[in-house]
């Protein structure tokens, strides 16, 4: 099974995030794993805001506006999944230890 923290350092070399990987992370999120899950995916929270890696969009726009607006709008959807990212690693650190550094997200 792929960990979070080897598709973090496969984004982090290409510096590429892709729908594909955004929506397998979400999935391992949900599930067990552990501190160093957490940690790359900081690092990788920390990459997307600094502008680091390129990151496909969810939203498909048949136009392109300017440059400017572009890139404001990276900076939003980048804010955002830092966010949920944020969210999911504060939710994962307040949740019980189900065995050595795995968080159990279930029965």
């Amino acid at each position: 099974m792929i960990l979070i923290k080897e598709i973090v350092q496969q984004v982090l070399t290409s510096g590429y995030l892709s729908i594909a990987d955004q929506n397998q992370m979400q999935l391992l999120l949900q599930s067990n794993y552990d501190s160093e899950d957490l940690d790359a995916f900081i690092i990788l929270q920390r990459a997307i805001v600094a502008g680091e890696i390129k990151q496909e969009s969810r939203s498909q726009k048949t136009t392109l506006s300017t440059a400017g607006k572009d890139a404001a709008a990276n900076m939003k959807l980048a804010y955002q999944i830092a966010a949920e990212m944020a969210f999911a690693a504060a939710m994962a650190l307040t949740m019980p230890k189900g065995s050595k550094d795995q968080t159990s997200f279930g029965a």
